[in-house]
C-alpha cells in the first residue's frame, strides 16, 4: 500500500458508526436550463488551528466569487473517499473529517455523481479497488451528455481523460478514479453542447489537470453557468481537458481557513500532504 492509503485506511477506521441518511436524486441540473428546486448547500469557516497555508484561494471571473484549489504532485497525494468504517457513505464533509487528521488534509470536495445509495454510478476506483466499472451507457441528465469523462491517477501523476478514450488507451487500474459529465473541455474546446453562457445556473465544481501536472479544482462561491466555468478552465487555467464534478450540491472543505461546506455527498476526492517523496508507480498494475 503507499504512504496515503495507510494513512486513509488507519483514519477511516476511527469512524463514529451511523446510519447515513436517505440518498437524493442523481440528476440535479441539466443543460437546458431545468435547475431543480433545491437549496443551496451553504459554507461555514470556524477559527482553524495553525495546519500552515490553505491550497486554496478565491477569485472572481466574469464578476462570478470562485475558490480555486492547486494539488500539486510535489506536494500532494490524491484519493477517493465514500464509505465510512461501519460501511455506510460518509454523506457529508464533516462526517468524512471526523475520522480524519485534519493536519494530514490539504482540502477534499465532493467528486463524481452518484445514485440514490449516495455511491458512484460510474467507474470509481479507491486505494487501487475497482467497486465501479466504466460506465458507457445512454441516459438522461448532466453525467451521460456525451462525452463524459474520468479523472484519475497513480501517484503522483494525474489526468482527466474522455470516457471513451479512458476505454481504449489506459490498461493498469489506476490507484483511484471517479467518472463524471459532461467534459466541460474537450481537447481545449468547450463540450459541443456547453453555450458560452447559457441559461442553467447553479453552485458548480470541476477538476482539470494543466501541462506540468497539477489537478485544478474549482467551486463556485454563487451560480455559474457551465460556459462560465468551461472558460474559466481553458483561458485563466489553461486546462484542456475539465471535468465536471456536479452542481448545487458541490462542497468543499479547506482544513486551513476553517472552511467546511454542508453540501450531501457522495464520492469524495481528498486530497492530503505529501511529507515524503512519491515512490515510482509500479509497472505491475493490476487491470483497470
Amino acid at each position: 500500500m503507499t504512504r496515503i492509503t495507510l494513512i486513509l485506511a488507519a483514519l477511516v477506521a476511527l469512524a463514529a458508526c451511523s446510519d447515513a441518511p436517505a440518498g437524493e436524486a442523481l440528476v440535479k441540473v441539466k443543460f437546458d436550463g431545468s435547475d431543480a428546486a433545491e437549496p443551496l448547500a451553504l459554507a461555514t469557516e470556524t477559527a482553524a488551528p495553525d495546519l500552515g497555508p490553505s491550497a486554496c484561494e478565491d477569485v472572481t471571473f466574469e464578476s462570478v466569487p470562485l475558490t480555486h484549489c492547486i494539488a500539486d504532485p510535489a506536494q500532494h497525494a490524491i484519493a477517493m473517499a465514500n464509505l465510512g468504517a461501519d460501511k455506510q457513505p460518509f454523506a457529508s464533509l464533516a462526517k468524512f473529517a471526523a475520522s480524519v487528521d485534519p493536519a494530514q488534509v490539504a482540502f477534499a470536495i465532493n467528486g463524481g455523481m452518484y445514485g440514490d445509495d449516495l455511491k458512484a454510478i460510474g467507474y470509481y476506483v479507491e486505494n487501487g479497488e475497482r467497486l465501479k466499472e466504466l460506465n458507457r451507457a445512454n441516459g438522461e441528465g448532466n453525467f451521460y451528455m456525451k462525452p463524459n469523462g474520468v479523472f484519475f491517477g497513480t501517484g503522483s501523476k494525474w489526468q482527466v481523460m474522455g470516457s471513451n478514450t479512458f476505454f481504449n488507451t489506459v490498461g493498469d487500474r489506476p490507484q483511484f478514479g471517479t467518472q463524471s459529465g459532461p467534459l466541460l473541455l474537450v481537447d481545449g474546446k468547450l463540450h459541443p453542447e456547453v453555450q458560452d453562457d447559457g441559461p442553467s445556473k447553479a453552485i458548480r465544481n470541476a477538476v482539470g489537470v494543466d501541462a506540468s501536472g497539477k489537478a485544478h479544482f474549482v467551486i463556485s462561491g454563487a451560480p455559474v453557468s457551465f460556459g462560465q466555468l468551461a472558460r474559466y478552465y481553458r483561458d485563466v487555467l489553461k486546462v484542456k481537458n475539465a471535468l465536471y464534478l456536479d452542481g448545487a450540491i458541490s462542497s468543499l472543505w479547506d482544513p486551513a481557513k476553517g472552511r467546511m461546506d454542508k453540501g450531501r455527498v457522495g464520492p469524495i476526492i481528498v486530497v492530503t500532504k505529501r511529507e515524503t517523496k512519491p515512490a515510482a508507480a509500479s509497472s505491475e498494475a493490476p487491470e483497470q
